[in-house]
This record gives structure tokens, C-alpha cells and sequence, in this order.
């Protein structure tokens, strides 16, 4: 096991650069949510997620079914979850 260190200011720097800038006004947003509703947002941008997922296989194999449609769906978001630690 290595020991902690602390880091410098430039490697700090070098973390943070590849981070997105923090929105203030979303931040602002969920802070003042009930704490059951925060991840509301969460909920909705996934479902959307899917939605678009749903109609390009729709359109890509417009001869499956619903049921295979979310097959197809549920194969890829894994396939994305074990390729980068997410879908």
C-alpha cells in the first residue's frame, strides 16, 4: 500500500482541467429539491436516454418487436457499462 501524499497545486490543476465547470445555478437547484426528489432529474435524463436508444433501433430494425427493441436496448447499455464503467 503507498502512503498518502499531498499534491501539489499543479497536479490539482492538471485533475481539475479535465473536469467540467460547475453550474451554479444547477447545483443551486437541487440543493433547494426535497431530498427525495434530487434525483428526480437523474430519472428523466435517463428515461430520455432510452427513448432515443428505443427510436434509432426502431428505425434501424423496424421489423423487431417492442419486447426486442428493449432487448436490444438492455444488450447495449450493458455492453456500455462493462466497456466503460457505465452506460
Amino acid at each position: 500500500m503507498t502512503e498518502k501524499r499531498i499534491l501539489t497545486s499543479e497536479e490539482i490543476s492538471k485533475i481539475v482541467d479535465g473536469l467540467n465547470p460547475i453550474d451554479h445555478k444547477q447545483m443551486d437547484l437541487l440543493a433547494k429539491m426535497p431530498p427525495g426528489k434530487r434525483f428526480y432529474p437523474s430519472l428523466r435524463a435517463s428515461a430520455m436516454i432510452r427513448a432515443g436508444l428505443r427510436t434509432a433501433f426502431k428505425r434501424k430494425f423496424p421489423n423487431l418487436s417492442l419486447a426486442e427493441i428493449n432487448m436490444k436496448i438492455l444488450d447495449y447499455l450493458i455492453f456500455m457499462d462493462g466497456k466503460y464503467g457505465h452506460a
